[in-house]
């Protein structure tokens, strides 16, 4: 009972921040009486944003409740698997050849592109060692970032564009005949994050162990494929769009599996929400408080750091 009246109320705060979002910017804007431009302003680019920041927060906090539940590790999250990096770098290779309508592509293959080497890496037979798996992230994230640096080398003008991917932003920007894409991202990220949903108790399952996740009849390395494909492709798909945007995968379920304990039924649907609501907030802050736009990854990164660092400073 006591978990659902949390979940409850983390709605009801979700739902004043994006109402927060929606009236708060570098230009004002009067729900109760739009003017032409206040129009534009809020439908053609404050909604659009808003809804983008909505979903990248669901899906990176909850990818990041999944991956700490079935790899049994409080740092596992999109970035330290690579899948964060290598979409960022699909998407930098689409700018640097002046394909910038090309980005969600590049960013796409290069998400999927990771998935497969850190799942090859990792894979010995046909067993899947969580040491290995992350470690093998780690490696192909350094690998890709050092392909990053000498590109940011070699292509100096696009710094700009490329700083922006790196720090995460929520700034881009949907054309009439691009909306429909915004949509299709919202059915694909609330049709991946209930998919993973549905497994949370096979998670919970998981997070005891492989051998004892084995003999309750779990299959740990059917399921645990499954899983790491679901979350690498939700994550690639709304990192070529926003770039990397640290902590939210990693600081909203630890702060959910103090709210609401380590059961997954509870602990994912709860990160979803607070992950999207603490996006929007962190976004609204970032294009809010200077008159220069800030990138959203570093607000993340200001309130993430420290409150990380108190966690660690709470273990026994």
């Amino acid at each position: 009972m006591r978990n659902r009246i949390i979940i409850i109320v983390s709605v009801l705060i979700l739902s004043a921040i994006v109402l927060f979002a929606l009236l708060n910017g570098s230009a004002s804007v009067n729900i109760f009486s739009l003017s032409e431009t206040g129009r534009d302003i809020l439908f053609r680019i404050r909604i659009p944003r808003i809804v983008l920041g909505l979903i990248t927060g669901l899906v990176l906090a909850t990818s990041g409740g999944v991956l700490q539940g079935m790899l049994n590790n409080p740092l596992a999250e999109p970035y330290l698997l690579g899948i964060s990096s290598g979409a960022a770098l699909g998407s930098i290779i689409a700018i640097v050849l002046n394909k910038i309508f090309l980005m969600p592509i590049f960013g796409f293959g290069g998400a999927l592109l990771t998935i497969i080497l850190v799942w090859k890496i990792g894979k010995k037979g046909k067993i899947i060692h969580r040491t290995q798996l992350i470690l093998s992230g780690i490696i192909i994230s350094l690998f890709f970032s050092a392909i990053i640096a000498l590109l940011m080398s070699i292509f100096q003008r696009e710094l700009g564009q490329i700083f922006s991917i790196l720090m995460g932003n929520l700034g881009y920007i949907f054309s009439k005949s691009s909306i429909s894409i915004l949509w299709i991202m919202v059915g694909i990220s609330i049709i991946g994050v209930t998919l993973l949903n549905i497994f949370s108790n096979r998670i919970n399952i998981l997070s005891l162990g492989d051998y004892t996740a084995d003999s309750l009849g779990v299959n740990v390395y059917k399921t645990r494929k499954f899983l790491f494909i679901i979350t690498s492709l939700l994550v690639g798909m709304v990192v070529a769009f926003t770039g990397i945007i640290g902590f939210v995968g990693l600081i909203i379920p630890h702060i959910c599996r103090i709210l609401v304990g380590p059961d997954n039924r509870y602990l994912l649907p709860l990160s979803g929400i607070l992950g999207a609501g603490f996006l929007v907030f962190c976004d609204t802050i970032a294009r809010s408080i200077l008159v220069i736009e800030l990138p959203v990854g570093v607000i993340t990164a200001l309130f993430g750091a420290p409150f990380f660092v108190y966690l660690l400073k709470q273990k026994p």
